[in-house]
């Protein structure tokens, strides 16, 4: 029987999750999608909520996947379910574990989930006082969604104060009102992705993600130039430390505070000194790791996902440990021009054709005009190589950027440098 899904969405993570998703029983539909989701399915443009609901009750979509944060924050997983739609993505007060960094560090230190010392406030001098009595650099942190910008690294205690200023200012809007102070811990990070159905999780290969725009991790943060999956970086006794004083008690945590976790919890870590320590949480896949997860799963997504949505991750435990594979993937963004500064100018993309056997392209910042692709977006594709070792992956990975041409295009050249 045909099974019709709609990916809420319009970024590389979500062109991933249809390329999972596709097969020939599969009718897709991407909401609003991008220039190149129309090549799994059809893009939808309802203008609000009501319409979006006719649209799904319409075409018999048995399945709603969220994929960004914002209509998670805004409820559109409750709207959904209290219709009785079958939605993978938490409910809108689960997911301030991301829409509210002050509640995440909290909801943290209620339920002794380690994390960097902090103090999260609206009043300017008690900022500025706890400012003081950490060591520079210093984290500053808006509390609300800044779409990755809201989160600034001050070298001394002078930028501190300047952040908290300029973000009870109105730097970030309504984002910015009430600001979290934190200290620098210095360490590597790591992405750790739990599929939850509400009660029970499974762990995903651990990711390593690579937020800087240039080489050796210099240049301003982005949303993200690349990752791979999974890290010789996280042992099964540091796995076994993030499972039981990260992801659980998080999870545990949910349900005592009344909003049980169905979806993915997304949790930043920090190692330091083979500690782990949370840095944040996010409610949803991550971009670009969703891309690089997804192709070490050997089961069909459709069926971890339903999974989750019924309630089944106990029965099905053993199965879904048996289903990650023991292939490497590894993601490398291709940007455009400006990026992450200001917008760039539309360019038309080329692609020279390539293997399968080395991997795929996911479209993210891409439109469609007259048949061709164009890129109009900050982080265009992301070239995914797969391998049976990182560094076969990572080899493959470069060999499809170079076949992905449009002006002004740049990438990272040591994605994986950590690792390898």
């Amino acid at each position: 029987m045909q099974r019709h899904i709609l990916i809420v969405g319009s970024g590389a993570r979500e062109y991933s999750l249809g390329m999972a998703l596709s097969g020939e029983n599969m009718c897709l539909y991407f909401f609003p999608g991008n220039g190149a989701t129309e090549l799994l399915g059809q893009n939808i443009a309802p203008k609000d909520n009501a319409e979006l609901l006719s649209f799904i009750k319409q075409n018999y979509i048995s399945l709603v996947v969220i994929g960004p944060e914002a209509p998670l924050s805004e409820g559109l997983s409750d709207f959904l379910r209290k219709e009785g739609i079958c939605v993978f993505g938490p409910s809108k007060s689960a997911a301030k574990l991301e829409s509210s960094k002050a509640y995440m560090k909290d909801f943290a230190m209620k339920y002794q989930i380690p994390t960097a010392r902090y103090l999260q406030s609206s009043n300017q001098e008690e900022l500025f006082a706890f400012a003081k009595t950490l060591k520079a650099p210093l984290v500053i942190k808006a509390d609300g969604l800044c779409a990755g910008k809201g989160v600034i690294i001050a070298q001394n205690h002078l930028q501190a104060n300047e952040a908290i200023t300029s973000m009870l200012n109105g730097e970030f809007g309504e984002s910015g009102k009430n600001i979290v102070v934190e200290e620098f811990l210095e360490g590597y990070e790591l992405s750790v992705f739990a599929l939850c159905d509400g009660e029970d999780f499974v762990l995903l290969p651990v990711a390593q993600d690579h937020k800087r725009l240039l080489d050796e991790d210099l240049g301003p943060n982005t949303g993200g130039m690349g990752a791979y999956a999974p890290t010789p970086l996280c042992n099964e006794e540091l796995l076994e430390k993030i499972k039981n004083r990260i992801i659980a008690p998080a999870l545990q945590g949910c349900i005592q505070e009344g909003h049980p976790f169905c979806g993915v919890l997304f949790a930043g870590i920090m190692v330091v000194e083979n500690e782990p320590f949370l840095l944040e949480f996010n409610v949803r896949f991550g971009d670009p790791e969703c891309e690089v997860l997804l192709p070490t799963l050997d089961l069909p997504l459709l069926e971890v996902l339903d999974y989750c949505v019924n309630g089944e991750i106990k029965q099905a435990q053993k199965r879904l440990q048996n289903a990650i594979s023991h292939k490497f993937a590894l993601g490398v963004v291709l940007a455009s021009a400006n990026y992450p500064y200001r917008s760039s100018p539309k360019a038309k993309i080329t692609i020279k054709d390539f293997s399968s056997s080395l991997g795929h392209i996911s479209f993210g910042g891409v439109s469609k005009q007259e048949g061709e692709l164009y890129a109009n977006g900050g982080r265009v594709c992301v070239c995914v190589g797969i391998g049976k070792s990182l560094k076969e992956a990572r080899e493959n990975a470069y060999k499809i950027c170079e076949c992905v041409e449009f002006e002004g295009k740049q990438y990272r050249k040591d994605i994986g440098f950590r690792a390898l």
